[in-house]
């Protein structure tokens, strides 16, 4: 079973190289709290807040997932190149149709330095007209 990193308030990191380290690996979902029932809910994944990752030939971010609970909604791959061969903030916009409350979490993988888990997020549904 591969390691997988944790989320940290990289603000509380004593040193600029472990935040930079955790940043740019760490993926971030943006997206609302509330979700209408049975309707496309826009979800996006960027890695990174603050760094930017390596795209090189053998350092990049190969993947990134979204995950409800234990099921595995959606997932991307990414190329070496796909950003140019510079340093970015890889992100992708994923589009859900949820029936039910969820809880969501993603994770990238960098090529380098393996799996990296995001802080869960807890989408309500609103049903019907309700806002």
């Amino acid at each position: 079973m591969p390691n997988i990193f944790k989320p940290l308030d990289i603000h509380n990191l004593d040193n600029d190289v472990k935040k930079d380290y955790f940043d740019r690996h760490t993926p971030v979902i943006i997206c609302e709290d509330k979700a209408k029932e049975g309707e496309k809910f826009k979800v996006k994944i960027r890695v990174g807040s603050e760094y930017a990752h390596a795209d090189e030939g053998d350092h990049y971010i190969g993947f990134i997932q979204l995950w409800n609970r234990e099921t595995l909604l959606v997932e991307t791959r990414i190329f070496p190149g796909t950003m140019a061969n510079k340093p970015a903030q890889p992100e992708v916009d994923f589009f859900v149709v949820p029936k039910v409350g969820m809880n969501l979490t993603a994770l990238s993988y960098c090529t380098k330095h393996g799996l990296w888990q995001s802080i869960s997020k807890e989408i309500n549904i609103v049903h019907g007209n309700k806002t």
